[in-house]
């Protein structure tokens, strides 16, 4: 390694991740790099207070016997890999070696390939598979009687020490309710429909919804708020005729052929409505990160992911967009007073800036405070019994920031983060997501 110089000045530029070559899941050539790289975390530290990976790693090296990285059990490395769940806040946000930096440090990357490494090795819990598997989940417990069934079963202890027992599942761990009525069956006449948009400040004035798997089968009405709002103002909204799980479970589990079987799904699907004149907005932050950055580094050469990637937009980075160019509505019927709001680690490496408080801050006597700080959710590790604490101690802070402000209002763009931030302030489904506040506003 060279001798240590300045971070760099420049924006963090990123590399395609290179999972096609052999040489990617070489456990040696693997367990090399994971040493060079935590050598320079190591020096450095500033990520400590990110996420429970950094203080893992320097828990291994404070108590290794040279106090260095080199004297670390290989065996523990996976510790560090266990708790990071590819936010990428590392990254964009606090380190100052990632590339154009000659030492090329990207952990999260760094992380996935040994995520990848370990699932071809078939080192993969049968529980993380299921919980992974958010389709066929959702397809299963959205059978009216059976979203009954795990409901129910899902707010009875006794049936959750069960579940923690086989599934490993925590048993105080917040569960999402299932739907059997999706926003795709009731929105089936979306489908397929044509409408034409008024252009301005390059969106096309229509578009298309990517539904989720968590927003069809948890919590249609967050879907049919954005529905309500983008129609109010104006754009017309339609669905994909086919829809699966976008991959970032997947990708978070290292089972990159699983994200590629849906990348063949969803991207001709998505790239037929850019061709029609169609935007692409998703409600769900990683979501929409999947189709802007994950997909593109991991399939760089393929031209209808990145038009697809050209076409997506978080939803309030396009009403900021339209409001720009005097496209939104500002006839608002109901002030918000204050608001407090958790902006997703995977809004916020977007780089879009934070579009959600300039849209809010837009309605009459509303005040609106933005923590920037993880939730500790990502999904799967605040519900993991080996994992639940360290979630509940990552939202801690910003649980505490909430109920210091009392707020009348508070939430996440992520919606699975603003269950956990209401979890842990004792207060489950008090939650409201922006998009819903901005339906009230307008007394929609």
């Amino acid at each position: 390694m060279s001798a240590p110089r300045e971070g760099s000045l420049e924006a963090p530029t990123r590399h395609p991740l290179d999972w096609q070559n052999p040489q990617f899941y070489d456990q040696g050539a693997l367990l090399e790099e994971m040493e060079r790289v935590f050598h320079i975390c190591h020096g450095c530290r500033r990520c400590v207070s990110l996420c429970q990976s950094f203080p893992t790693l320097f828990d291994l090296v404070d108590s290794a016997e040279s106090m260095e990285v080199d004297t670390v059990a290989k065996a523990d490395y996976g510790k560090v890999v266990d708790h990071c769940y590819l936010c990428d806040l590392c990254y964009m946000t606090k380190c100052p070696y990632v590339p154009p930096h000659e030492w090329n440090l990207d952990f999260p990357h760094l992380m996935l390939r040994a995520k990848a490494v370990k699932y071809q090795q078939g080192k993969i819990k049968v529980r993380d598979r299921v919980l992974t598997s958010t389709d066929r989940v959702g397809q299963l417990a959205g059978i009216p009687v059976v979203s009954t069934v795990v409901n129910a079963a899902n707010r009875n202890a006794p049936a959750r020490r069960a579940l923690e027992a086989v599934l490993a599942v925590h048993r105080e761990a917040r569960i999402p309710q299932y739907r059997s009525r999706t926003l795709r069956r009731s929105e089936a006449g979306r489908i397929g429909r044509a409408a034409t948009g008024e252009p301005a400040g390059g969106t096309t004035g229509k578009v298309a919804l990517f539904v989720t798997c968590y927003g069809n089968y948890n919590e249609p009405a967050l879907n049919d708020d954005l529905i309500a709002v983008f129609e109010h103002n104006g754009i017309p909204v339609a669905l994909a005729r086919q829809e699966r799980c976008c991959g970032m479970p997947k990708l978070e589990l290292g089972d990159l052929e699983a994200v590629r079987a849906a990348k063949e799904v969803n991207i001709p699907a998505l790239k037929a409505l850019v061709d029609q004149g169609w935007d692409l907005v998703a409600t769900i932050p990683s979501c929409v990160l999947m189709f802007k950055q994950e997909l593109p580094l991991l399939f760089p050469d393929d031209p209808d992911v990145l038009a697809v990637k050209e076409a997506m937009y978080d939803p309030f980075e396009y009403l900021t967009i339209r409001h720009r160019h005097g496209k939104l509505r500002l006839d608002f019927k109901q002030p918000l007073g204050r608001v407090v709001y958790q902006a997703s680690c995977h809004q916020r490496v977007q780089n879009i800036g934070p579009k959600t408080r300039e849209v809010l801050a837009l309605v009459p006597e509303t005040q609106v405070e933005i923590i920037e700080r993880c939730s500790g959710h990502d999904g799967t590790y605040a519900v993991k019994t080996e994992s639940y604490p360290f979630a509940m101690k990552i939202v801690k802070p910003v649980a505490a920031r909430v109920e210091k402000a009392a707020p009348d209002h508070f939430g996440s763009d992520c919606p699975m983060a603003g269950a956990h931030i209401a979890h842990a302030l004792g207060q489950d489904g008090r939650q409201q997501h922006p998009l819903s506040l901005l339906r009230l506003a307008y007394g929609l």
